[in-house]
């Protein structure tokens, strides 16, 4: 089984500096791919430096667009990704590679509360967690841990379905659990970042991270999400009916307006579960 460490990188010339020495020391057979996603400090030539293989971006694309370039470099069976700031340590790759030789296509490496950046990402964080588990009736630990181990062909089969952005990892979560491909999670300690502050921009990316919760279903299955909202309007309709019947002794516009709404929202999720069947057919 042959391994391939990918790092996406932005200005974490500091970081890497600590993580490559340690990860060359672990796992000296292992190719290992920095992925400068048009990093404005030294970040490429510290890669380049401690022998890692660097793939640099003229601009910067997004920690997802890196993750998708650095997994069709790679050419090892078995993809471990990570940070590149010293949160993630070499050291606990082993536990996740033991857990994918238990029969896993993918094993992710799960934080504790004090792993979250902050508490309002770690409400966040266990919100998505909630949600996950129950749109795919499986305990989800961690939906947005960038520290996981895939097995290559599976994790490749899902490249056009990964966005550019911070959520590649619900996504690929939530692909393995549609297309019946295991999971598992590991729990590790996560360090506090070296270099630059995050990268993440609470405002923006807290409107993004909202989306989150609609491309869960959206990949999973829509009816779940659909269903309950197309209910919601049916009920209102069909309230609002039962009391202006009762008061005025009519049908009011607002009625049918209620009633109408839960039909289209239904047949929407109808239509959107039938494009998440072809998404994941795999024909041949």
């Amino acid at each position: 089984m042959t391994i391939s460490i990918v790092l996406p990188a932005k200005n974490e010339a500091e970081g890497l500096q600590r993580t490559l020495p340690a990860l060359r020391a672990a796992y000296p057979d292992a190719e290992i791919i920095v992925v400068d996603d048009g990093s404005t400090d030294e970040t490429a030539r510290v890669a380049a430096n401690a022998g890692a293989t660097v793939l640099s971006s003229p601009y910067s694309m997004g920690n997802g667009a890196a993750i998708k370039r650095g997994a069709r470099a790679a050419r090892g069976d078995v993809l471990v990704f990570m940070d590149a700031d010293g949160q993630h340590s070499a050291e606990h790759i082993a536990a996740l590679l033991a857990k994918l030789e238990q029969g896993y296509d993918m094993v992710v490496g799960a934080r504790d509360r004090s792993g979250q950046a902050n508490l309002h990402r770690g409400l966040a964080n266990g919100f998505y967690n909630r949600l996950a588990s129950w749109m795919t009736g499986h305990k989800v630990v961690d939906l947005t841990s960038g520290f996981r181990a895939v097995r290559a062909d599976k994790f490749k089969e899902f490249l056009h379905l990964l966005p550019n952005g911070f959520s590649y990892p619900t996504t690929c979560t939530m692909a393995f659990f549609r297309s019946a491909y295991p999971v598992a999670y590991v729990p590790i300690p996560v360090a506090k970042r070296v270099g630059t502050i995050s990268h993440i921009r609470p405002l923006k990316d807290g409107v993004r991270f909202l989306l989150i919760i609609f491309k869960i279903a959206s990949l999973y299955s829509p009816l779940k999400l659909f269903v309950p909202v197309a209910t919601a309007f049916a009920l209102l309709g069909l309230g609002w009916y039962g009391w202006t019947f009762a008061h005025e002794g009519r049908f009011t516009n607002m009625s049918a307006l209620l009633i109408s709404a839960s039909v289209i929202v239904f047949l929407i999720g109808l239509i959107s579960e039938q494009i998440t069947n072809l998404t994941y057919r795999r024909d041949g």
